[in-house]
């Protein structure tokens, strides 16, 4: 690799090996030691192309989530199974690895603007500016750039747009489905909203045990499906459609409780 040798996006690669090496080193610890990250669906990954993998997740924190799959999809390209131990993974990152985030929250620091360098794209949101509710039309060129990424490598993206659980998705990644036709590839996470602040930034708890699940990628006729219909499948396959708060009773949400007391762990 030529030292200055950019991607589609002008970032220098050798720069953002570096960013990507740091950041891990520092973060390691939020996983595998103030809290415990436990995965599945390591070999999922390693089956995956190279280009066009779009992952969609639900999303408990603005950075810890992504931060999070940067680990587990490094650690299980090295060969790891469903950890992330020895963190020698991190020294050869996958550098085409993105992630979609809102223009404004990678704007506001020096430390988004290095978070926003190590792989996001950053977007205008529709429906959200500055802490007030907008209606405005999604730009094209955040559409493009989505697409760019995807034909260089992998995306991550949180559909609901907030880290609140059980919102509705935006209409806007199965546009995105639709149009590229990537490999779809939901991710299910836990214990990230108990473990770290709103932002994801600062260590909330200790001895939280975190989770994270990778599914088989989607099944999806890209040609004939709807929006709605492609919608509801992501809802199903991230956990966030709503039949699943329909159908817990209380009894049943205290006993959820419960477990959520038993997945703190104790050194």
């Amino acid at each position: 690799m030529g030292i200055f040798k950019e991607n589609p996006f002008g970032h220098i690669l050798f720069l953002k090996k570096w960013l990507i090496r740091i950041l891990g080193i520092m973060s390691h610890q939020r996983y595998k030691g103030f809290n415990k990250l436990e995965v599945e669906g390591s070999e999922i990954i390693r089956a995956l192309p190279d280009t066009n993998v779009l992952f969609v997740s639900n999303h408990q924190t603005y950075f810890a989530d992504v931060v999070a799959m940067f680990h587990v999809f490094n650690a299980s390209l090295s060969g790891r199974d469903d950890n992330i131990k020895n963190i020698g993974y991190i020294w050869h990152p996958k550098l085409n690895m993105y992630y979609v985030a809102a223009a404004e929250t990678m704007k506001k620091s020096l430390l988004t603007k290095i978070l926003a360098y190590a792989g996001s794209i950053s977007i205008q949101r529709t429906w959200r500016s500055e802490g007030k509710d907008v209606n405005r039309q999604v730009k094209m060129s955040d559409i493009s750039n989505i697409g760019t990424a995807l034909n260089d490598g992998w995306v991550v993206t949180f559909p609901q747009g907030t880290t609140t659980p059980w919102k509705p998705l935006r209409k806007g990644t199965a546009h995105i489905i639709k149009r590229y036709k990537p490999v779809v590839v939901p991710v299910v996470i836990d214990g990230f909203r108990r473990s770290f602040d709103k932002k994801g930034l600062r260590v909330k708890k200790k001895g939280i045990l975190q989770s994270m699940v990778i599914k088989e990628p989607l099944e999806i006729d890209y040609e004939n499906e709807s929006v709605e219909s492609i919608i509801e499948k992501l809802e199903y396959a991230i956990e966030q459609h709503p039949s699943f708060l329909k159908v817990i009773s209380e009894k049943e949400l205290l006993a959820y409780e419960e477990e959520n007391k038993k997945r703190e762990w104790r050194s």
